[in-house]
């Protein structure tokens, strides 16, 4: 039976991108149909260049977590690590794969967020110190007394540490790579290939924008 792989995307990322393309296709458009002499050619020539850039960095990154591979799509490269050839899995102010021979790649579909790291780690204290009996709400007339909110911090100090939502993919990536690293259809080599779909269009937007603003 086939799985199909898990996919795992940047939702801010895609917004953003989204964005960008919007306001590069309003200016560049206005420019090749309002521009005169060498504007529409300045404006074809950056939206070449620029085009691909933000695709790349912002809609193109994912990560695909099969049975028996990683593959991780970042902006200008595509990389696939059988679940073999996986050390470890890395998370600081980046999350990276290490690979068996020691080479790190990092996921930049799953950003990290420090500031929710610190908002989980907030939720966790407050959740821990309801737990042990130390949570009080105020009622009427200021009065403390015991309510629904130290049931519910007891609750989520039960359910253990809370954690950022890309901390929590990158333990669902440990997981499956300790349940499959010894599988043996996931066994194989690590193969990088470069995103020439990506590195051509923007070169050449790139050489075109640099020739006419040589020649002007």
């Amino acid at each position: 039976m086939t799985t199909k792989d898990r996919i795992y995307r940047s939702p801010a990322a895609i917004a953003g991108g989204v964005l960008l393309l919007a306001i590069t296709a309003w200016l560049g458009i206005d420019a090749l149909v309002q521009g005169s002499g060498r504007v529409p050619w300045l404006a074809l020539a950056a939206m070449i260049l620029v085009i691909p850039l933000v695709v790349a960095f912002t809609l193109r990154p994912a990560v695909f977590a099969g049975q028996d591979q990683l593959r991780v799509r970042n902006p200008i490269r595509v990389i696939v690590l059988p679940w073999s050839q996986v050390a470890a899995f890395r998370s600081s102010y980046s999350n990276e794969v290490v690979a068996a021979s020691g080479t790190k790649y990092q996921l930049w579909a799953i950003p990290v967020s420090l500031r929710a790291r610190k908002k989980a780690a907030r939720r966790t204290a407050r959740a821990e110190s309801g737990g042990r009996g130390g949570g009080r709400t105020r009622g009427m007339g200021g009065l403390g007394f015991p309510g629904a909110g130290s049931t519910a911090a007891a609750a989520d100090a039960a359910d253990g540490p809370l954690r950022a939502e890309t901390d929590k993919i990158m333990d669902e990536l440990r997981e499956l790579w300790e349940a499959r690293e010894k599988a043996e259809s996931a066994q194989g080599e690590v193969s990088v290939r470069w995103a020439y779909e990506v590195l051509a269009p923007a070169l050449a937007g790139a050489v075109l924008l640099a020739i006419l603003l040589a020649t002007g």
